[in-house]
């Protein structure tokens, strides 16, 4: 996240003539974030870059969340998609999926896998591919990306799903093994390796993303202004080559479409997060 909206901040400045400031507000999984957006004006000035966890799974798995994606924010556009990969540690004896689910068939409940947290699309990506095998595992949830990522390439969790930058690196040195790529068709970025939907299981299929939002309130004709210009900027081959260096790709969505996107990843999330048993902590 902090990424690309470092490079689409820096596009933006350049083109307005005014400093785009980006401001971490990092914890609960993106929920401070949001609360932080919440304080501001309606005017434009204050945007959120917000992902598929803060919101269309936090609504989801919290009991009490202090906000609502469709009636306290207002969608601006799409702005990327990031490829997701399940990776396992190289020592586990399986080279693809279908080894892998054979195997954690045969250790019930013994195999454990780690996430970015509980509630992040990480924890739910394993949760659908845990649905759809019929599995069990544990689950092992950690402080966000690099300790999760840290804790698989030391052993102590057998798989992860991550974000395909996040552990391209790892794959490349040999410590951790890359068993499939996430979307409905082969990643550009992994062109030998093979999705879960050849793997076996059409419906495990789990897309990274990315978003512009404002304060609900603001203006229409604010927030088309703020979509024209990122899409222009997103679809430029000086920030194309960027974000595919990190195995993103730009859209660059209309307000409306990006709201229509959203609500069909929350019912999404919302079904496989009331299969796992973890709907609002049920």
């Amino acid at each position: 996240m902090d990424i690309y909206t470092r490079s689409i901040s820096q596009k933006l400045s350049e083109t307005w003539g005014q400093q785009v400031i980006v401001d971490n507000r990092p914890g609960a999984n993106g929920i401070i974030g949001v609360e932080q957006l919440l304080k501001a004006k309606p005017d434009g000035y204050t945007l959120l870059a917000g992902f598929t966890s803060v919101l269309t799974i936090n609504p989801h798995v919290y009991k009490s969340l202090p906000y609502d994606t469709f009636r306290d924010l207002a969608a601006i556009t799409q702005t990327v998609t990031n490829t997701m990969v399940l990776v396992v540690h190289p020592q586990l004896p399986v080279r693809s999926v279908r080894q892998l689910v054979a195997l954690a068939r045969a250790r019930p409940g013994d195999l454990s896998y780690g996430s970015f947290g509980i509630g992040n699309l990480t924890h739910l990506a394993a949760e659908l591919l845990r649905i759809e095998a019929g599995l069990k595992m544990v689950h092992v949830p950690y402080r966000g990306e690099t300790p999760a990522i840290t804790e698989a390439i030391g052993g102590q969790v057998e798989l992860l799903f991550a974000t395909s930058v996040g552990v391209a690196s790892h794959v490349q040195t040999g410590r951790l093994r890359l068993l499939a790529t996430c979307g409905e068709a082969r990643a550009p970025a992994f062109p030998d390796t093979p999705t879960m939907v050849e793997s076996g299981l059409p419906k495990v299929v789990v897309t990274g993303w990315g978003g512009t939002l404002a304060p609900a309130g603001t203006p229409r004709e604010i927030r088309e202004k703020v979509q024209r210009e990122i899409a222009r900027q997103l679809h430029g081959a000086e920030l194309q080559a960027r974000l595919s260096a990190m195995g993103s790709d730009p859209v660059g969505s209309t307000p409306d479409e990006f709201a229509t996107f959203l609500k069909t990843e929350t019912e999404k999330w919302e079904r496989v997060a009331k299969a796992a048993g973890i709907y609002k902590s049920q």
